[in-house]
């Protein structure tokens, strides 16, 4: 699979996710398996650009390469100057947001609520790659969409057009609208159509949870690489069971509780430093309640791990869970539910 100049590992693909694709975790990521992965999204307002999260949003020091950089909003002046800044600072990829269906988001009209504005959606590709796709400088543009703004208004294929006539070198799609949010199922006839009528590589997104629906979609969509976003929080090794799965046919047992332990200690300790005592530890409760979902007694873990007040007492929390289990089993018991 390759974006332009840069040949990557593979086609597994880190979805970009708000909170949740810091670079700890897209780091992670890509050692557990992942051949590429986006930033969080990072606004085009350039009165945000020196503000806090942005920068931390921003950071990609010592990342596994390609840096890719996810930017949104609405104005393609504005687009095409955050672009250029993200390329300075080291992005190699930027990827444009016209995907999130976030009503904070939308109520801006970015996001998944371009789609419904053609004509805008046409200007903005059209800035943003005038702006770091041409040159010496070039880098690749790649976009990422919805089904449409609803389902009585699915227009993925004609936004696929005018991104590959504007010059982007790559589409993901995810099989929802703006509309469904991520309720029900997502449906990928649409990004099949979309595959079919475009040259440029497209990236199926949406509900691949395990190594056989990878393949599925693979295999039913006819896409160059697949997406995965919501399952690969607290299951960061998805990437890897699905890379073998797709290599040799065959599932992976499911990691023994000591890797599972060891992968959250390294990813913690990367988490807290990477935002400090205060941030790392009320941002680290999310990991953590993922990385326990479906677990023996992780409702009352959580409870009891939400009341820690410094990062080593969080983490020690974590530890004395995980050598509880190690009593129970030598391999993690997940319940059907998780």
């Amino acid at each position: 699979m390759q974006i332009g100049p840069h040949l990557l590992a593979n086609r597994l693909f880190v979805a970009p996710m708000a909170g949740v694709t810091d670079r700890p975790f897209r780091q992670l990521c890509k050692q557990l398996g992942a051949g590429y992965a986006v930033s969080e999204m990072v606004a085009s307002n350039a009165l945000l650009w020196n503000s806090v999260k942005t920068q931390r949003r921003a950071n990609h020091e010592g990342e596994f390469k390609p840096i890719a950089v996810q930017i949104a909003g609405a104005d393609p002046a504005m687009m095409a100057a955050a672009a250029k800044i993200n390329r300075d600072h080291g992005a190699q990829i930027i990827d444009i947001n016209m995907g999130c269906p976030a009503k904070k988001v939308c109520n801006v009209a970015a996001g998944s609520a371009l789609m419904r504005d053609e004509p805008l959606v046409q200007k903005i590709l059209e800035a943003v790659v005038k702006a770091v796709g041409i040159g010496p400088d070039a880098i690749p543009v790649t976009l990422k969409i919805r089904t449409g703004w609803d389902r009585e208004h699915k227009n993925a294929i004609d936004i696929a057009k005018l991104a590959e006539k504007s010059g982007i070198s790559m589409l993901t799609v995810h099989g929802r609208t703006k509309a469904d949010l991520y309720l029900g199922e997502a449906e990928y006839e649409t990004i099949t159509a979309v595959k079919n009528t475009v040259a440029i590589p497209v990236v199926a997104n949406g509900d691949i949870t395990s190594p056989e629906k990878a393949e599925f979609v693979l295999q039913t969509t006819g896409a160059d690489a697949i997406m995965v976003g919501r399952a690969a929080q607290g299951r960061p090794w998805i990437f890897r069971e699905i890379h073998h799965y797709l290599e040799t046919g065959k599932k992976l047992p499911n990691p023994e509780i000591n890797e599972i332990q060891g992968i959250m200690n390294a990813h913690l300790l990367d988490h807290y430093e990477f935002y400090g005592e205060h941030i790392g530890l009320r941002t680290a409760r999310k990991h953590i309640g993922w990385y326990c979902k479906g677990l023996r007694d992780s409702h009352a873990f959580r409870q009891r791990m939400n009341t820690a007040d410094d990062c080593k007492t969080q983490l020690q929390m974590v530890n004395d869970y995980f050598d509880e289990m190690k009593s129970h089993s030598d391999r993690l018991l997940f319940l059907e539910a998780a």
